[in-house]
């Protein structure tokens, strides 16, 4: 039996787009990982504006958006991971917000 592994340690993200309903990520290997910004409640919830204001961390390692204190990683766009927000975390989040 044989156990897959993902080497990402070079792998960084060079550049996103958002559309209504995914987030593309332009990674360093040449690869753009499509994901549902469904998987990412506070990108979901946020306006344009706020999905726009983001900015690379860790020369690339991951993503930022500081209006929504949201981090993606590298490795999380990757393995296919959503959020791990918990509900009542989200829900003083989305209060907080007025919404």
């Amino acid at each position: 039996m044989s156990i897959l592994t993902i080497d990402i340690k070079d792998t960084r993200v060079e550049s996103i787009t958002i559309s209504e309903d995914t987030i593309n990520a332009n990674l360093s290997d040449s690869r753009t990982i499509s994901v549902p910004l469904a998987w990412y409640p506070r990108l979901f919830h946020a306006s344009v504006g706020e999905r726009n204001n983001w900015r690379l961390t860790g020369k690339g390692e991951g993503i930022h958006w500081p209006d929504l204190d949201e981090d993606i990683s590298v490795e999380n766009l990757i393995a296919g991971n959503p959020s791990r927000e918990s509900q009542n975390s989200f829900k003083k989040w989305l209060e907080s917000r007025g919404k």
